[in-house]
């Protein structure tokens, strides 16, 4: 396997992880509107996510610094083509950090109110336009003989893409609804599990459409296994979530996410960025690549650093691992840190 080939496993690696952290943070983040009927309850669901959220995060920039370093003519195409979609995230991450910090710092009711909105607005675009984006990558975008992006935004609402947004809102926000069943206790854990066989039966129908479409389009055989367990694995959160066993229901959720997206990292090589105008111009891991040189240094690097990374970010899943409800929250300080 040559290095190139390595570095597209290692970034679709970054992103699933990527999608497996933020997925479900994103989810709480939608559930603060869906679920929780009082302050009380929303400062439960932000405090589940309150000490790992920015963390998460983590894996985001490292997978656009990896496609910087190892596939410099990707990370072009794709950011220029995508300027606004992705702009519009990046303000959504943003300002939904700043949300976090900045909701408790006034008593005022309108003040809470607007920076809860954020959490919910910033938790729900970037859901659903990372759908996009994914959506639009494994289908192929306007790319000419220069490898530049020669469409507009509207060529990236097309069907496909639009059903793949949807798909990752109803996912993350599943597997948002199964961590928050799995972190806390009482009325709201009974609700999370209700909410989370509705959301989960809704994402199992719109994953499936989506999932045999891409099978269709751009699938092989290692795609095909990999769709396979994704939907066997929502299946059988489902099941876990309704018998009340959290844990294998948000790992099973989990799994649905590592599978579905390494399915679309399969349906996608060797390209990395197709072409929709002519199979010639598509972004490949050899065209698109760093020099092997750069890459030898990158892996250096990598190996060095991931594995830090991964331990810091297990023991603070680790430290955080306890339930909590609202007889955690003081009556007089339901506007608390989220942290």
């Amino acid at each position: 396997m040559e290095l190139h080939d390595v570095w597209f496993v290692l970034i679709a690696v970054l992103w699933i992880g990527y999608f497996f952290l933020e997925g479900f943070d994103f989810g709480v983040g939608v559930l603060t509107k869906l679920l929780a009927r009082n302050r009380s309850e929303k400062r439960v669901l932000i405090n589940t996510i309150g000490p790992v959220w920015d963390g998460n995060e983590v894996w985001l920039i490292s997978a656009g610094g990896a496609t910087f370093a190892a596939f410099p003519e990707w990370y072009a195409t794709l950011f220029s083509g995508f300027y606004l979609p992705l702009l519009l995230i990046l303000v959504c991450l943003i300002v939904r950090g700043v949300a976090f910090e900045y909701r408790h710092k006034r008593p005022e009711e309108n003040w809470q109110r607007n920076w809860e909105n954020a959490i919910f607005w910033c938790s729900l675009i970037p859901a659903f336009l990372w759908g996009v984006a994914f959506g639009n990558i494994v289908r192929g975008v306007k790319i000419d003989q220069n490898f530049e992006y020669v469409g507009n935004l509207w060529d990236l609402l097309n069907p496909y893409a639009l059903l793949g947004g949807l798909v990752t809102l109803t996912l993350f926000t599943f597997h948002g609804a199964v961590f928050t069943a799995l972190k806390t206790v009482g009325e709201i854990r009974e609700r999370a599990r209700k909410l989370a066989l509705q959301v989960g039966l809704l994402t199992a129908g719109l994953a499936l459409v989506f999932l045999l479409w891409t099978q269709a389009d751009s699938g092989d055989g290692k795609s095909l296994v990999a769709m396979i367990v994704a939907v066997a694995a929502l299946v059988v959160a489902l099941v876990a979530n309704q018998a009340g066993r959290e844990g294998w229901a948000f790992a099973l959720s989990g799994v649905t996410v590592v599978a579905a997206v390494a399915m679309l990292f399969l349906s996608l090589f060797p390209d990395v960025m197709p072409s929709s105008l002519n199979e010639e111009w598509s972004l490949t891991v050899t065209n698109a690549s760093s020099t092997p040189y750069t890459l030898k240094i990158m892996t250096w690097c990598a190996g060095i650093a991931a594995p830090l990374v991964v331990l810091y970010q297990s023991w603070t899943y680790w430290v955080f691992r306890k339930r909590i409800g609202t007889q955690h929250i003081a009556a007089d300080a339901a506007a608390g840190s989220a942290h």
